[in-house]
Protein backbone atom coordinates (compact mmCIF):
# COMPACT_ATOMS: atom_id res chain seq x y z
CA UNK A 1 0.00 0.00 0.00
CA UNK A 2 2.82 2.43 0.89
CA UNK A 3 4.47 1.70 -2.47
CA UNK A 4 1.32 2.69 -4.37
CA UNK A 5 0.82 5.78 -2.22
CA UNK A 6 4.39 6.86 -2.94
CA UNK A 7 3.84 6.31 -6.66
CA UNK A 8 0.69 8.43 -6.54
CA UNK A 9 2.56 11.23 -4.78
CA UNK A 10 5.29 11.13 -7.41
CA UNK A 11 2.73 11.39 -10.21
CA UNK A 12 0.98 14.31 -8.52
CA UNK A 13 4.31 16.06 -8.01
CA UNK A 14 5.22 15.55 -11.65
CA UNK A 15 1.86 16.95 -12.77
CA UNK A 16 2.21 19.98 -10.49
CA UNK A 17 5.74 20.53 -11.72
CA UNK A 18 4.54 20.35 -15.31
CA UNK A 19 1.81 22.92 -14.68
CA UNK A 20 4.31 25.23 -12.96
CA UNK A 21 6.63 24.93 -15.94
CA UNK A 22 3.84 25.62 -18.39
CA UNK A 23 2.83 28.66 -16.35
CA UNK A 24 6.36 30.03 -16.80
CA UNK A 25 7.51 28.28 -19.97
CA UNK A 26 10.02 29.52 -22.50
CA UNK A 27 9.97 33.20 -23.47
CA UNK A 28 11.04 34.35 -26.94
CA UNK A 29 14.39 36.13 -27.13
CA UNK A 30 14.28 37.15 -30.78
CA UNK A 31 13.26 40.67 -31.64
CA UNK A 32 9.98 40.98 -33.61
CA UNK A 33 10.54 40.29 -37.28
CA UNK A 34 13.73 38.25 -36.91
CA UNK A 35 11.82 35.00 -37.48
CA UNK A 36 10.10 36.24 -40.65
CA UNK A 37 11.13 36.39 -44.29
CA UNK A 38 13.34 34.52 -46.73
CA UNK A 39 16.28 34.49 -44.28
CA UNK A 40 14.87 34.03 -40.76
CA UNK A 41 17.21 33.78 -37.80
CA UNK A 42 17.39 30.12 -36.78
CA UNK A 43 18.36 29.95 -33.10
CA UNK A 44 19.75 27.15 -30.98
CA UNK A 45 17.03 24.72 -29.99
CA UNK A 46 15.77 24.97 -26.40
CA UNK A 47 14.31 21.53 -25.92
CA UNK A 48 11.21 21.33 -23.73
CA UNK A 49 10.10 18.32 -21.73
CA UNK A 50 6.73 19.97 -21.08
CA UNK A 51 5.44 22.43 -23.69
CA UNK A 52 5.16 26.13 -23.02
CA UNK A 53 1.46 26.95 -22.79
CA UNK A 54 0.21 30.48 -23.32
CA UNK A 55 -3.40 30.25 -24.41
CA UNK A 56 -5.48 33.38 -24.81
CA UNK A 57 -8.79 33.34 -22.95
CA UNK A 58 -11.74 33.62 -25.34
CA UNK A 59 -13.92 36.69 -24.77
CA UNK A 60 -15.56 37.14 -28.19
CA UNK A 61 -16.53 40.31 -30.02
CA UNK A 62 -18.71 42.91 -28.35
CA UNK A 63 -21.33 44.83 -30.29
CA UNK A 64 -19.62 47.26 -32.63
CA UNK A 65 -16.16 45.68 -32.24
CA UNK A 66 -14.16 44.51 -35.24
CA UNK A 67 -10.58 43.65 -36.15
CA UNK A 68 -8.25 46.48 -37.17
CA UNK A 69 -7.85 46.78 -40.96
CA UNK A 70 -4.78 48.16 -42.70
CA UNK A 71 -4.72 51.84 -43.62
CA UNK A 72 -7.01 52.53 -46.54
CA UNK A 73 -9.17 49.46 -45.88
CA UNK A 74 -12.39 48.88 -43.96
CA UNK A 75 -13.89 45.75 -42.40
CA UNK A 76 -17.51 44.70 -41.87
CA UNK A 77 -19.39 41.63 -40.67
CA UNK A 78 -20.35 39.60 -43.74
CA UNK A 79 -21.92 36.81 -41.64
CA UNK A 80 -22.15 35.93 -37.96
CA UNK A 81 -23.76 33.41 -35.65
CA UNK A 82 -21.66 30.63 -37.18
CA UNK A 83 -20.24 27.69 -35.22
CA UNK A 84 -16.52 27.14 -35.79
CA UNK A 85 -16.37 28.48 -39.36
CA UNK A 86 -13.12 27.27 -40.90
CA UNK A 87 -12.65 27.03 -44.66
CA UNK A 88 -14.45 29.20 -47.17
CA UNK A 89 -15.22 28.69 -50.86
CA UNK A 90 -16.41 31.41 -53.22
CA UNK A 91 -18.82 30.04 -55.83
CA UNK A 92 -19.00 31.54 -59.35
CA UNK A 93 -22.56 32.86 -58.85
CA UNK A 94 -21.56 34.87 -55.76
CA UNK A 95 -22.73 32.39 -53.12
CA UNK A 96 -20.19 31.53 -50.42
CA UNK A 97 -19.71 28.16 -48.73
CA UNK A 98 -18.32 27.88 -45.21
CA UNK A 99 -17.28 24.66 -43.48
CA UNK A 100 -18.53 24.74 -39.88
CA UNK A 101 -16.34 22.09 -38.34
CA UNK A 102 -14.14 20.98 -35.47
CA UNK A 103 -11.93 18.08 -34.46
CA UNK A 104 -13.61 14.66 -34.49
CA UNK A 105 -14.08 12.84 -31.16
CA UNK A 106 -10.86 11.33 -29.84
CA UNK A 107 -10.19 8.59 -27.36
CA UNK A 108 -9.01 9.96 -24.00
CA UNK A 109 -6.29 7.62 -22.80
CA UNK A 110 -4.60 9.44 -19.96
CA UNK A 111 -3.87 12.61 -18.03
CA UNK A 112 -2.01 14.13 -21.01
CA UNK A 113 -5.12 13.88 -23.18
CA UNK A 114 -7.27 15.38 -20.43
CA UNK A 115 -4.86 18.28 -19.95
CA UNK A 116 -4.71 18.99 -23.68
CA UNK A 117 -8.49 18.79 -23.92
CA UNK A 118 -8.77 21.38 -21.16
CA UNK A 119 -6.38 23.75 -22.93
CA UNK A 120 -8.03 23.36 -26.34
CA UNK A 121 -11.41 24.14 -24.76
CA UNK A 122 -9.83 27.21 -23.17
CA UNK A 123 -8.66 28.31 -26.64
CA UNK A 124 -12.17 28.00 -28.05
CA UNK A 125 -11.48 24.73 -29.88
CA UNK A 126 -13.62 22.53 -27.65
CA UNK A 127 -17.06 21.11 -28.30
CA UNK A 128 -18.51 18.77 -30.87
CA UNK A 129 -18.04 19.42 -34.58
CA UNK A 130 -21.09 20.95 -36.33
CA UNK A 131 -20.23 18.76 -39.36
CA UNK A 132 -21.93 20.93 -41.96
CA UNK A 133 -21.32 23.12 -44.99
CA UNK A 134 -23.30 26.35 -44.77
CA UNK A 135 -24.29 28.50 -47.74
CA UNK A 136 -24.15 32.29 -47.40
CA UNK A 137 -25.86 34.55 -49.95
CA UNK A 138 -25.68 38.32 -50.34
CA UNK A 139 -28.46 38.71 -52.89
CA UNK A 140 -28.87 42.49 -52.54
CA UNK A 141 -25.14 43.19 -52.84
CA UNK A 142 -24.82 45.24 -49.65
CA UNK A 143 -21.76 43.33 -48.40
CA UNK A 144 -23.66 41.31 -45.83
CA UNK A 145 -25.15 37.82 -46.25
CA UNK A 146 -28.88 37.85 -45.55
CA UNK A 147 -29.22 34.13 -46.33
CA UNK A 148 -27.51 31.54 -44.11
CA UNK A 149 -28.64 27.98 -44.68
CA UNK A 150 -27.17 24.46 -44.36
CA UNK A 151 -26.15 23.11 -47.77
CA UNK A 152 -24.77 19.79 -46.49
CA UNK A 153 -25.13 18.14 -43.08
CA UNK A 154 -24.09 14.88 -41.45
CA UNK A 155 -20.45 15.11 -42.51
CA UNK A 156 -17.43 13.99 -40.48
CA UNK A 157 -15.22 16.96 -39.54
CA UNK A 158 -15.24 18.42 -43.08
CA UNK A 159 -12.51 20.87 -44.03
CA UNK A 160 -11.40 21.19 -47.66
CA UNK A 161 -13.86 22.17 -50.42
CA UNK A 162 -13.48 22.40 -54.20
CA UNK A 163 -15.95 22.92 -57.04
CA UNK A 164 -15.18 21.35 -60.43
CA UNK A 165 -17.96 21.84 -62.97
CA UNK A 166 -21.13 20.47 -61.41
CA UNK A 167 -19.34 18.46 -58.72
CA UNK A 168 -18.64 19.72 -55.22
CA UNK A 169 -15.78 17.87 -53.52
CA UNK A 170 -15.57 17.76 -49.72
CA UNK A 171 -12.62 16.47 -47.72
CA UNK A 172 -13.89 14.92 -44.50
CA UNK A 173 -11.25 14.00 -41.96
CA UNK A 174 -11.32 10.38 -43.17
CA UNK A 175 -12.53 10.42 -46.78
CA UNK A 176 -12.84 12.44 -49.97
CA UNK A 177 -16.45 12.82 -51.15
CA UNK A 178 -18.17 14.10 -54.28
CA UNK A 179 -21.66 15.66 -54.42
CA UNK A 180 -23.73 16.84 -57.38
CA UNK A 181 -24.14 20.63 -57.37
CA UNK A 182 -26.18 22.94 -59.59
CA UNK A 183 -25.70 26.69 -59.63
CA UNK A 184 -28.00 28.31 -57.08
CA UNK A 185 -28.58 25.16 -55.01
CA UNK A 186 -29.28 25.92 -51.36
CA UNK A 187 -29.47 22.31 -50.21
CA UNK A 188 -27.91 19.05 -51.36
CA UNK A 189 -29.74 15.88 -50.39
CA UNK A 190 -28.12 13.43 -52.82
CA UNK A 191 -25.95 10.68 -51.36
CA UNK A 192 -22.21 11.32 -51.74
CA UNK A 193 -19.88 9.39 -54.00
CA UNK A 194 -16.73 8.31 -52.14
CA UNK A 195 -13.56 9.03 -54.10
CA UNK A 196 -11.10 7.56 -51.59
CA UNK A 197 -10.32 7.11 -47.92
CA UNK A 198 -8.03 9.68 -46.29
CA UNK A 199 -5.54 9.01 -43.47
CA UNK A 200 -7.33 9.20 -40.12
CA UNK A 201 -5.40 6.71 -38.00
CA UNK A 202 -5.70 7.34 -34.26
CA UNK A 203 -5.04 9.67 -32.57
CA UNK A 204 -5.63 11.64 -35.82
CA UNK A 205 -3.45 14.39 -34.38
CA UNK A 206 -3.78 16.84 -37.29
CA UNK A 207 -7.32 16.17 -38.45
CA UNK A 208 -7.84 18.83 -41.13
CA UNK A 209 -7.65 17.84 -44.80
CA UNK A 210 -7.18 20.79 -47.15
CA UNK A 211 -8.38 20.55 -50.75
CA UNK A 212 -7.49 22.33 -54.01
CA UNK A 213 -8.41 21.57 -57.62
CA UNK A 214 -5.95 21.91 -60.47
CA UNK A 215 -6.78 24.72 -62.94
CA UNK A 216 -7.96 22.19 -65.53
CA UNK A 217 -10.11 20.31 -63.00
CA UNK A 218 -8.43 16.96 -63.68
CA UNK A 219 -6.57 16.69 -60.36
CA UNK A 220 -7.28 17.33 -56.69
CA UNK A 221 -4.61 18.10 -54.11
CA UNK A 222 -5.19 17.03 -50.50
CA UNK A 223 -3.04 18.42 -47.68
CA UNK A 224 -2.63 15.91 -44.84
CA UNK A 225 -0.91 16.73 -41.55
CA UNK A 226 1.20 14.40 -39.42
CA UNK A 227 -0.20 12.17 -36.70
CA UNK A 228 2.23 13.51 -34.10
CA UNK A 229 4.68 16.27 -33.32
CA UNK A 230 7.88 14.50 -34.48
CA UNK A 231 6.83 10.91 -35.13
CA UNK A 232 6.84 9.97 -31.44
CA UNK A 233 3.80 7.73 -31.93
CA UNK A 234 5.71 5.58 -34.41
CA UNK A 235 6.16 6.09 -38.14
CA UNK A 236 3.77 3.22 -38.86
CA UNK A 237 0.99 5.65 -37.86
CA UNK A 238 2.23 8.22 -40.39
CA UNK A 239 1.33 6.37 -43.60
CA UNK A 240 0.35 8.94 -46.25
CA UNK A 241 0.59 11.71 -43.64
CA UNK A 242 2.72 14.89 -43.53
CA UNK A 243 2.17 14.91 -47.29
CA UNK A 244 0.28 16.54 -50.10
CA UNK A 245 -1.56 13.89 -52.09
CA UNK A 246 -2.41 14.27 -55.77
CA UNK A 247 -5.69 12.60 -56.77
CA UNK A 248 -6.30 11.83 -60.45
CA UNK A 249 -10.04 12.12 -61.00
CA UNK A 250 -9.89 10.49 -64.42
CA UNK A 251 -7.89 7.42 -63.43
CA UNK A 252 -9.27 7.20 -59.91
CA UNK A 253 -5.86 6.80 -58.27
CA UNK A 254 -3.50 8.99 -56.24
CA UNK A 255 0.18 9.52 -55.50
CA UNK A 256 2.27 11.39 -52.95
CA UNK A 257 3.03 14.73 -54.61
CA UNK A 258 5.33 16.04 -51.85
CA UNK A 259 6.38 14.80 -48.39
CA UNK A 260 8.02 15.88 -45.15
CA UNK A 261 5.49 18.68 -44.58
CA UNK A 262 4.54 18.45 -40.89
CA UNK A 263 1.09 20.03 -41.19
CA UNK A 264 0.29 21.62 -44.55
CA UNK A 265 -3.13 23.25 -44.59
CA UNK A 266 -4.04 26.02 -47.05
CA UNK A 267 -2.94 25.68 -50.69
CA UNK A 268 -3.05 27.96 -53.71
CA UNK A 269 -1.83 28.51 -57.28
CA UNK A 270 0.57 31.41 -57.78
CA UNK A 271 -0.91 33.24 -60.79
CA UNK A 272 2.30 34.29 -62.58
CA UNK A 273 4.11 30.93 -62.51
CA UNK A 274 1.20 28.54 -62.04
CA UNK A 275 3.10 26.80 -59.23
CA UNK A 276 1.47 25.13 -56.23
CA UNK A 277 2.14 26.77 -52.84
CA UNK A 278 1.13 25.85 -49.31
CA UNK A 279 1.41 27.06 -45.72
CA UNK A 280 2.86 24.66 -43.14
CA UNK A 281 2.68 24.44 -39.33
CA UNK A 282 6.07 23.31 -38.04
CA UNK A 283 7.07 21.32 -34.94
CA UNK A 284 6.72 22.18 -31.25
CA UNK A 285 8.70 21.95 -28.01
CA UNK A 286 11.98 23.47 -29.18
CA UNK A 287 11.24 26.79 -27.48
CA UNK A 288 9.40 29.98 -28.38
CA UNK A 289 12.05 30.86 -31.00
CA UNK A 290 11.74 27.64 -33.06
CA UNK A 291 10.58 26.44 -35.53
CA UNK A 292 9.30 28.98 -38.11
CA UNK A 293 6.00 28.10 -39.74
CA UNK A 294 6.31 28.77 -43.44
CA UNK A 295 4.96 29.51 -46.90
CA UNK A 296 6.57 27.53 -49.70
CA UNK A 297 6.40 26.31 -53.26
CA UNK A 298 5.51 22.64 -53.44
CA UNK A 299 7.57 20.74 -55.98
CA UNK A 300 6.64 17.29 -57.21
CA UNK A 301 8.72 14.71 -55.35
CA UNK A 302 9.99 17.35 -52.93
CA UNK A 303 10.92 16.37 -49.36
CA UNK A 304 10.68 19.17 -46.80
CA UNK A 305 12.35 17.58 -43.79
CA UNK A 306 9.77 16.34 -41.31
CA UNK A 307 10.39 14.74 -38.88
CA UNK A 308 14.19 14.48 -39.13
CA UNK A 309 15.10 18.08 -39.91
CA UNK A 310 13.66 21.55 -40.40
CA UNK A 311 14.28 24.71 -42.42
CA UNK A 312 16.29 22.95 -45.07
CA UNK A 313 18.59 20.82 -42.95
CA UNK A 314 18.72 21.71 -39.25
CA UNK A 315 18.61 18.31 -37.56
CA UNK A 316 16.06 17.53 -34.88
CA UNK A 317 18.02 15.12 -32.72
CA UNK A 318 14.93 14.15 -30.72
CA UNK A 319 13.96 11.93 -33.67
CA UNK A 320 15.46 8.45 -33.46
CA UNK A 321 17.03 6.85 -35.33
CA UNK A 322 18.68 9.88 -36.91
CA UNK A 323 18.76 10.21 -40.70
CA UNK A 324 21.55 12.71 -41.48
CA UNK A 325 21.71 11.55 -45.11
CA UNK A 326 18.30 13.12 -45.72
CA UNK A 327 19.62 16.66 -45.21
CA UNK A 328 21.09 16.57 -48.70
CA UNK A 329 17.64 16.00 -50.21
CA UNK A 330 15.65 18.40 -48.04
CA UNK A 331 14.00 21.38 -49.73
CA UNK A 332 14.35 24.65 -47.90
CA UNK A 333 11.07 26.58 -47.51
CA UNK A 334 10.67 29.84 -49.40
CA UNK A 335 9.41 32.15 -46.68
CA UNK A 336 9.20 32.05 -42.87
CA UNK A 337 5.94 33.36 -41.42
CA UNK A 338 7.13 33.37 -37.79
CA UNK A 339 7.46 30.93 -34.94
CA UNK A 340 4.24 29.17 -33.86
CA UNK A 341 1.94 31.57 -35.74
CA UNK A 342 -0.20 28.62 -37.05
CA UNK A 343 -0.88 29.56 -40.69
CA UNK A 344 -4.09 27.97 -41.98
CA UNK A 345 -5.53 30.02 -44.84
CA UNK A 346 -3.77 30.86 -48.12
CA UNK A 347 -5.10 32.74 -51.13
CA UNK A 348 -3.52 34.26 -54.22
CA UNK A 349 -6.95 35.49 -55.31
CA UNK A 350 -6.88 38.83 -57.08
CA UNK A 351 -8.62 41.37 -54.84
CA UNK A 352 -9.64 44.96 -55.41
CA UNK A 353 -7.86 46.19 -52.29
CA UNK A 354 -5.35 48.25 -54.30
CA UNK A 355 -1.67 48.83 -53.62
CA UNK A 356 0.25 47.35 -51.86
CA UNK A 357 -2.04 44.29 -52.04
CA UNK A 358 -1.82 43.68 -55.79
CA UNK A 359 0.80 40.92 -56.12
CA UNK A 360 1.28 38.36 -53.37
CA UNK A 361 -0.34 35.97 -50.95
CA UNK A 362 -2.91 36.52 -48.21
CA UNK A 363 -2.33 34.24 -45.20
CA UNK A 364 -4.56 33.65 -42.19
CA UNK A 365 -2.47 33.20 -39.02
CA UNK A 366 -4.64 31.35 -36.51
CA UNK A 367 -2.34 32.18 -33.60
CA UNK A 368 -0.03 30.46 -31.15
CA UNK A 369 -0.94 28.43 -28.08
CA UNK A 370 2.64 27.58 -27.07
CA UNK A 371 4.69 30.75 -27.38
CA UNK A 372 5.48 33.68 -25.12
CA UNK A 373 4.59 36.31 -26.16
CA UNK A 374 1.68 35.21 -28.33
CA UNK A 375 2.19 35.32 -32.11
CA UNK A 376 -0.10 35.27 -35.11
CA UNK A 377 -3.77 36.13 -34.55
CA UNK A 378 -3.95 38.21 -37.73
CA UNK A 379 -4.22 38.15 -41.51
CA UNK A 380 -1.11 39.17 -43.40
CA UNK A 381 -0.13 39.87 -47.00
CA UNK A 382 3.22 38.56 -48.28
CA UNK A 383 4.38 40.67 -51.25
CA UNK A 384 5.69 38.79 -54.29
CA UNK A 385 8.09 39.96 -56.97
CA UNK A 386 7.87 39.67 -60.75
CA UNK A 387 9.51 36.23 -60.49
CA UNK A 388 6.56 34.81 -58.55
CA UNK A 389 8.56 34.61 -55.30
CA UNK A 390 8.13 36.38 -51.93
CA UNK A 391 9.82 39.77 -51.86
CA UNK A 392 9.80 41.86 -48.69
CA UNK A 393 8.32 41.88 -45.22
CA UNK A 394 4.69 40.90 -44.58
CA UNK A 395 2.00 43.55 -44.21
CA UNK A 396 -0.76 43.30 -41.63
CA UNK A 397 -4.15 43.27 -43.37
CA UNK A 398 -6.38 42.51 -40.40
CA UNK A 399 -5.18 42.52 -36.78
CA UNK A 400 -6.35 43.12 -33.18
CA UNK A 401 -7.95 39.70 -32.82
CA UNK A 402 -6.33 39.85 -29.38
CA UNK A 403 -7.50 42.69 -27.16
CA UNK A 404 -5.26 44.88 -25.02
CA UNK A 405 -5.37 42.31 -22.20
CA UNK A 406 -4.23 39.52 -24.51
CA UNK A 407 -7.65 37.83 -24.64
CA UNK A 408 -8.93 36.38 -27.92
CA UNK A 409 -11.89 38.11 -29.46
CA UNK A 410 -11.46 35.84 -32.46
CA UNK A 411 -8.99 33.72 -34.44
CA UNK A 412 -8.68 34.08 -38.23
CA UNK A 413 -8.60 30.94 -40.37
CA UNK A 414 -9.24 31.04 -44.11
CA UNK A 415 -9.00 33.85 -46.66
CA UNK A 416 -10.41 34.28 -50.15
CA UNK A 417 -11.60 37.01 -52.51
CA UNK A 418 -15.29 37.49 -53.18
CA UNK A 419 -16.73 38.24 -56.62
CA UNK A 420 -16.42 42.00 -56.02
CA UNK A 421 -12.75 41.89 -55.06
CA UNK A 422 -13.13 42.17 -51.29
CA UNK A 423 -11.34 39.74 -48.97
CA UNK A 424 -13.43 37.31 -46.93
CA UNK A 425 -11.93 36.01 -43.66
CA UNK A 426 -13.37 33.25 -41.47
CA UNK A 427 -13.09 33.65 -37.70
CA UNK A 428 -13.72 30.32 -35.97
CA UNK A 429 -13.62 31.55 -32.37
CA UNK A 430 -15.61 34.69 -33.14
CA UNK A 431 -18.15 32.72 -35.21
CA UNK A 432 -18.02 35.25 -38.04
CA UNK A 433 -16.95 35.93 -41.61
CA UNK A 434 -15.32 39.32 -42.00
CA UNK A 435 -15.30 41.28 -45.26
CA UNK A 436 -12.33 43.55 -45.95
CA UNK A 437 -12.68 46.16 -48.71
CA UNK A 438 -11.28 49.53 -49.79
Amino acid sequence: MKKYLLLALVLVAAAVGGFLYMAQGDTARLAPGQDVGREPLITTARREIVPTVNIADVVGWKAGEAPQPAQGLKVARFAEGLEHPRTILQLPNGDVLVAETNSPPRKISGIKDRIMGFFFAKAGAGGASPNRITLLRDADGDGRAEVKTPLLTGLHSPYGMALVGNTLYIADTDKLLAFPYNTGDTKITAAPRKIMNLPAQGPNHHWTKGLLASPDGQLLYVSVGSNSNIGENGLDLEANRANILEVNLTKGDYRIFASGLRNPVGMGWEPKTGQLWTVVNERDMLGSDLVPDYLTRVEFGGFYGWPWNYWGGYEDRRVQPERPELREYTHRPDYALGNHVAPLGLSFAQTGLGAPFTNGAFVGLHGSWNRKPAAGYKVIFVPFGADGRPNGKPIDVLSAFLNAQGDARGRPVDVTADTKGALLVTDDVGGKVWRVSR
